[in-house]
């Protein structure tokens, strides 16, 4: 997801997203640890859109 995309969204939408995003990192680590992914930089790349999403969420709270 791209910074552009986050900052249309509404505050709300963040945190129901980074919840969405949290529990498809615990599901994909969990099946990467029973058996291999295809493509192990997924994970990477969940990772980093918590990341983005925390970040947006920072910013936010620091602005008002």
């Amino acid at each position: 997801m791209k910074i552009a995309e986050l900052k249309e969204l509404t505050k709300q939408e963040l945190l129901d997203k980074l919840a969405e995003e949290n529990a498809n990192l615990v599901r994909v680590k969990l099946s990467h640890s029973v058996s291999p992914l295809d493509n192990p930089s997924q994970i990477k790349a969940i990772r980093k859109n918590i990341a983005r999403i925390n970040t947006e969420l920072t910013l936010r709270d620091l602005n008002n």
